[in-house]
């Protein structure tokens, strides 16, 4: 073997060795999940949109939002100098901190006696009381802080707030009763843990039913900083693995918002589960009404990605539909993408089914069709990304017995029978359903191709023929759901299928059809893009399925959808639309991506009667990160690290440019796209691309073309009937400059959705 054959297997072999190596490859060569580089892959002009902090243990706040009471020299908090100055605040003073982004962590402060501290993503919620993590009651109480000395006095560890963007200071003007705070100054409870799994493990916490000790002093605050405690697995959050770059800002913008908001949700898995109720179910702790904390052990390790940085931090695998890819193309943070399919695994339940979700779930039996599915996702999108053979090895055999546990339950009519009706907390998910059934199929053909050219397990290979017998079932089965003067599938058979009662066409189903390829004609393909756009208000894409809701999670998928059947114009303008409004709305962070939100733009999200509840950094929601790079740039992994790859990009007509990257642990794939003109040749487009040289792919651009690994530049001239060829690296630089021609098409008015009141409070979820 020469030694270059040699490199180029070791790049491949490494992965399957990952818990017994953690070394560093040669940057040329690839980067390594185990231990992250601790710069930038992609240095450049792009990074100015990073969101993530320059030193995460020291964050500052912006400026003041909010004064009132008692409060002397407000500013001076946030410009910290040794010259004794100090924010000065008395009984009834209350000052409000802004910082520059969405942020988490630990507040530190130097002063004495005690403070009141409340936390809020948006400002619509910033004041004496916090935003919420429970149904139980419409806010949070804020924290009791004893300053108990001169100097740095920070919040305990228990106490970590997953989100918030502000900051509110206060010292009570009367001394408050229990239930109107929350103190860290209260003694253990005496109550024990309940031992069920070693993987769950909950500090004691209670409280007295007595007066909180209050003494109604000044206190004087020289310094406030925050230590971020998230996105644990790198000390330099800003070492980001991927970049994206367009003539944009709006979308660039979106790109880093959505990989800020993966950092954030990404967490030390003992800061888990802000479900303080539901964690009582395991831990029986006696926390009141309105406390929170942030102390369940979730998984084993040292990093997990969760669903939301506020809440719930747990585990859940139809978050991780959405997130795993972004995170792979942004930070690389693979270890913490195991760790959540390591804490779902653990529980699988006797029969094969898959926990809902990781700890404090999978204790209780909690399962849901739609999610089960989305962990098997989960594990092709890890081993894709990072080809980690041993770890799959090791769950091959609990793989197998999930997939065919929803294999069974693909009936006769070609559809798969719901048996849960847990989903993202959309109704109507029961019956034989149309995004179960399309995301069995889609699994389907990933388990097929792990099991083939992965694992190469003899006794799967021999199930071939009777999955593909039951794929051809589900073929034809879905056309039972199709509403064919509607142009679009119905939810499932019964009241919500075609002509029925509660007639409903799903955004989440009517997606998974397109993305999972579960029908091939093309012309319904493309009718099932036009009649999703048809539904797009002013404030983005209506989740119909769930009254009221425009759901970033479920329109991720619609993103995905739409370049399925080739309108990858639409899922730009759609990203744009939903995403810009989330960034630049009334009431949002302006830098990570909420859960969701109501249909007349309100931050309200419509499952939970507390406005306050929205989680306003949720990973299911970051669509846009992983679309951009792998759909509109068109770099798509075939087999594990990208041994195999296609490059297939749409510059779209909203883009004048566009360009971007990622890297994993074979190298860097980059691809460059450029409208252009050059003096007779008229019109064209640039692509330029590199790929790791021990690779090889397929280049779709104006045609199919095979090309080996490295550096290729292809010219795509659209004076000349849209021929393409493939030129030199450096082919007529000089001579090309910018198309001013081009123009931006304008942007389509949309009416604002109208708000159904009576849907609205019936469909509030009940509950932790």
């Amino acid at each position: 073997m020469i030694l270059s054959d040699f490199l180029d297997y070791a790049i491949l072999a490494y992965n399957a060795v990952a818990h017994q190596l953690a070394i560093n490859l040669p940057f040329s060569l690839g980067i390594s999940h185990l231990s992250l580089p601790h710069d930038a892959v992609f240095p450049g002009p792009w990074d100015e949109y990073i969101r993530a902090p320059v030193n995460k243990s020291y964050i500052r706040p912006a400026k003041i939002w909010h004064v009132e009471g008692s409060v002397a020299v407000p500013e001076a908090v946030l410009d910290w100098t040794e010259d004794n100055s100090s924010t000065t605040i008395g009984p009834g003073g209350l000052v409000i901190l802004e910082f520059s982004e969405n942020i988490a962590g630990r507040s530190v402060n130097g002063s004495r006696n005690h403070l009141a501290l409340a936390y809020s993503e948006s400002p619509e919620f910033a004041g004496h009381l916090s935003d919420a993590t429970t149904d139980r009651q419409k806010t949070d109480l804020p924290l009791y802080l004893p300053i108990r000395r001169t100097g740095i006095t920070c919040v305990r560890p228990e106490f970590v707030r997953g989100a918030f963007k502000y900051l509110t200071v206060f010292i009570p003007k009367h001394p408050p009763r229990s239930r109107d705070m929350w103190s860290e100054d209260e003694p253990p409870s005496t109550s024990d843990v309940l031992d069920t799994h070693s993987v769950v493990q909950q500090k004691h916490l209670g409280v007295h039913n007595e007066a909180i000790h209050h003494k109604a002093r000044r206190i004087s605050i020289a310094s406030l900083y925050i230590n971020c405690t998230a996105f644990p697995s790198n000390p330099n959050p800003r070492a980001y693995t991927g970049y994206f770059s367009s003539s944009s800002s709006l979308l660039n913008r979106i790109w880093y918002s959505g990989a800020y908001t993966l950092q954030l949700t990404t967490i030390d898995p003992a800061e888990g589960s802000a479900l303080i109720d539901y964690n009582r179910r395991v831990d029986h702790n006696h926390s009141p009404q309105g406390s929170w904390y942030s102390n369940f052990t979730i998984a084993n390790g040292t990093a997990v990605t969760t669903d939301g940085a506020k809440r719930d931090r747990m585990a859940y695998p139809g978050d991780m539909a959405i997130a795993v890819p972004g995170i792979a193309v942004s930070t690389y943070d693979m270890t913490a993408v195991r760790t959540a399919l390591d804490s779902l695994f653990i529980r699988q339940y006797a029969d094969g089914a898959l926990p809902y979700a990781g700890p404090p779930m999978g204790f209780g039996g909690e399962f849901s069709d739609t999610y089960h599915l989305h962990t098997l996702l989960g594990v092709w999108n890890y081993v894709l990304f990072t080809n980690d053979i041993r770890w799959l090895q090791s769950h091959w055999s609990a793989y197998l017995k999930a997939f065919e546990y929803s294999l069974a339950k693909v009936d006769l009519t070609g559809l798969l029978h719901v048996t849960s009706n847990n989903d993202w907390l959309r109704p109507g998910m029961t019956g034989h359903n149309l995004e179960a059934t399309s995301i069995m199929y889609y699994v389907m053909q990933y388990t097929r191709k792990m099991a083939d050219e992965i694992i190469q397990d003899p006794y799967a290979r021999e199930q071939f023929a009777r999955w593909k017998s039951v794929g051809d079932r589900m073929e034809r089965g879905i056309n039972i759901l199709w509403c064919e003067d509607l142009g679009l599938y119905c939810d499932n058979v019964g009241r919500r299928g075609c002509g029925g009662s509660h007639e409903t066409l799903p955004q989440d189903g009517n997606s998974w059809v397109l993305i999972s390829g579960i029908i091939s004609n093309t012309t319904r393909r493309e009718e099932l893009s036009t009649n999703l756009r048809k539904r797009w208000t002013r404030y983005g894409a209506p989740a119909t399925e769930f009254p009221n809701v425009i759901s970033p999670f479920a329109s991720s998928f619609e993103l995905l959808a739409h370049c399925a059947a080739g309108n990858h114009d639409a899922a730009v303008e759609l990203a744009e639309l939903m995403w810009g409004y989330m960034l630049d709305g009334e009431g949002f962070t302006n830098s990570t991506c909420a859960e969701g939100y109501r249909i007349d733009g309100y931050i309200q999200y419509p499952a939970y009667w507390s406005p306050a509840r929205n989680s306003h950094a949720h990973g299911w929601s970051t669509g846009p990160t992983m679309l951009l790079l792998t759909q509109i740039l068109g770099i798509r992994l075939e087999t594990p690290l990208g041994r195999t790859w296609t490059v297939e990009p749409h510059l779209t007509k909203w883009l004048k440019n566009a360009r971007g990257g990622f890297a994993t642990g074979l190298g860097r794939f980059e691809v460059v796209l450029r409208r252009m003109r050059v003096p007779v040749l008229g019109k064209v487009e640039v692509l330029d691309m590199k790929t790791p040289r021990r690779s090889e792919g397929t280049v779709v651009f104006g045609g199919t073309m095979t090309v080996a690994g490295g550096k290729h530049r292809f010219i795509r001239y659209l004076d000349d009937g849209m021929r393409v060829e493939e030129v030199g690296i450096g082919w007529m630089e000089e001579e090309l400059v910018e198309d001013e021609e081009w123009q931006r098409p304008d942007i389509e008015e949309r009416p604002v959705g109208v708000v159904d009141w009576k849907a609205l409070e019936e469909n509030y979820v009940t509950g932790p």
